[in-house]
């Protein structure tokens, strides 16, 4: 797939430095001729698409926005995603989560009390993911939810294949899937992250590397009808309406006695 090419820039003067620093960090040039914008301002790091078309800037914002209604809203424990994970009363499990993307499962999952280490392979996005942790742990309505996400930036296989910290209890996946074949306009995210990032087409090594990992589970989020990860058959699947998850288990998890 060809790289969109990419500059950054800042949207005020105040942050010109900052920008020259990520710069150099990310190997980005600050002029010429780009597909996308890294652009730095007042509301922090977003990507931005260029030309006549462009969907608008995409940031990671945890304190307004979608996740903070959802979370205001009572996003608790009978959550899909929170069932796959196995939250329960008296259970919290310690969770990798190795497709991290812009981190809002990761922060559903940390707002129901689990602590959360996040893997992120493509710098950019993991630039753009910091960049929103580090604005959350400024609000102090979220900063608590903030101190249970820690990012690595690197390659999840390479780095669970090299773990050293405790296995985490469970594995959560959330590979990039195949590009639909309908004409319908995918989410803004997608449209903007598809050249960037492409299909995860080594899903099957990182189920592989998860399953090796992992003490009791690990959870794989799919569109609903798209087929489970080549290589093995999920234990059981929780399904929604557009959504599933595919739960491979190992142990049961126990509530702390």
């Amino acid at each position: 797939m060809h790289q969109p090419t990419i500059r950054i820039e800042a949207l005020s003067p105040e942050f010109a430095d900052a920008v020259t620093l990520l710069a150099a960090t990310l190997s980005l040039p600050q002029t010429g001729d780009a597909g996308h914008a890294l652009q730095l301002g007042p509301r922090g790091l977003q990507l931005q698409e260029l030309g006549p078309d462009a969907a608008g800037p995409v940031r990671v914002d945890f304190v307004e926005g979608a996740l903070a209604h959802r979370r205001q809203q009572g996003g608790g424990n009978g959550q899909m995603i929170a069932k796959a994970v196995g939250v329960q009363p008296g259970i919290r499990p310690i969770i990798l989560d190795a497709t991290a993307g812009l981190g809002r499962d990761a922060f559903v999952l940390a707002g129901l009390g689990c602590q959360l280490c996040l893997i992120e392979r493509q710098p950019i996005i993991a630039a753009l993911l910091a960049d929103g942790l580090q604005r959350g742990r400024l609000d102090p309505e979220i900063e608590p939810i903030m101190q249970r996400m820690r990012l690595l930036q690197g390659n999840a296989i390479a780095l669970m294949h090299a773990w050293q910290d405790e296995a985490p209890q469970v594995i959560y996946l959330d590979p990039m899937f195949p590009e639909r074949t309908k004409t319908s306009l995918v989410k803004k995210e997608m449209r903007v992250f598809r050249p960037l990032v492409g299909d995860d087409d080594d899903a099957p090594e990182l189920l592989v590397a998860a399953l090796e990992l992992a003490s009791h589970r690990v959870v794989i989020k799919r569109p609903r009808k798209a087929p489970s990860i080549p290589g093995q058959l999920p234990g059981y699947v929780i399904e929604g309406k557009s959504s599933r998850f595919d739960i491979y288990p190992k142990k049961a998890l126990k509530a702390k006695s």
